[in-house]
């Protein structure tokens, strides 16, 4: 019987915040979208990906004598990394002392991660809880995601998929009766705007989501909130149309922007495109959540 693989950047046990319960959450790597306020940039690439810490850096120089393609050169007394030449060979990442240089990714088949998963199982029994496949986007990797449902479910263990819900309809409709619960996002209900900050159109999204939602499929929306940009009144009474038109919606999670991924963005060598203004504060928040709640929808402030 074969042992899939997949690429996996993170896998977070004792989660509370990615569906019931306490959770083990499943980080795949890969996402077809470039979400300008996206809080795992490492996750967007789907192959391995080279992060450096500058603060750990000891400035020897050894991995300038370790890269063989001649991607690492001096900037400012600082090793820099040219990404368009870089192949993630890991030679740089080996020969540095101090581990400032790491490779993002690791490839595991379904029963490592199962065993990872199975060592949990009486915390999901006490709490409700299980498993959350998150990403990057897990529809990315279509064929391991199925798998890893399956096993699960084969364990009685709950199941959620944290979604954007940009795929074809045919690889939602293979796996979608092994999910409990979709976390689907919606981000911009503009389709320009959904094109401008996220890089693709809407309209798969919106697709796909009625068509779950019309399946009988449990499915919690998330919108995060940056100010701005998704925060307008006219996109969240958007939403609520929208959720409002759809059978099987549980509830709204407003998901607050906040910028702890900028230096994330700083070691993966890429530009941070929002500025610090696109938090809102407390009041903005509690108006949104006001506007929402009088149409007589359950929402939430995080998930």
């Amino acid at each position: 019987m074969s042992d899939p693989t997949g690429l996996i950047f993170d896998i977070h046990r004792y989660a509370i915040h990615d569906g019931p319960g306490i959770r083990t959450t499943i980080f795949l790597k890969g996402c077809p979208m470039a979400c300008r306020w996206c809080h795992n940039p490492e996750s967007q690439d789907g192959d391995l990906t080279l992060i450096f810490r500058e603060i750990r850096c000891a400035h020897c120089g050894e991995c300038l004598a370790a890269c063989t393609n001649g991607a690492i050169s001096w900037q400012s007394g600082v090793p820099v990394t040219n990404q368009a030449i870089c192949t993630c060979c890991g030679t740089c990442v080996d020969a540095c002392a101090t581990r400032a240089r790491e490779l993002i990714g690791t490839t595991r088949t379904i029963s490592e991660v199962m065993r990872i998963i199975c060592r949990d199982t009486p915390f999901f029994e006490e709490s409700r809880g299980g498993v959350t496949l998150s990403g990057g986007e897990p529809l990315y990797q279509p064929a391991y995601t199925r798998a890893l449902l399956q096993a699960c479910k084969y364990e009685e263990i709950h199941t959620v998929l944290d979604t954007s819900g940009y795929s074809t309809w045919e690889i939602l409709d293979e796996l979608r009766t092994d999910v409990d619960l979709f976390l689907y996002d919606i981000k911009l209900m503009d389709d320009n705007l959904h094109r401008q900050y996220t890089g693709v159109s809407n309209q798969l999204i919106l697709e796909n989501l009625k068509r779950l939602a019309e399946n009988g499929h449990r499915v919690i929306l998330r919108v995060p909130l940056i100010n701005g940009i998704t925060d307008s009144e006219e996109n969240i009474y958007a939403i609520v149309k929208m959720a409002q038109s759809l059978p099987n919606i549980q509830r709204i999670d407003l998901l607050p922007y906040h910028d702890a991924a900028r230096l994330k963005y700083h070691r993966l060598g890429l530009e941070y495109q929002l500025p610090s203004s696109s938090t809102l504060d407390e009041d903005r928040i509690a108006s949104l959540l006001q506007i929402l709640q009088s149409f007589q929808i359950e929402t939430r402030i995080g998930g």
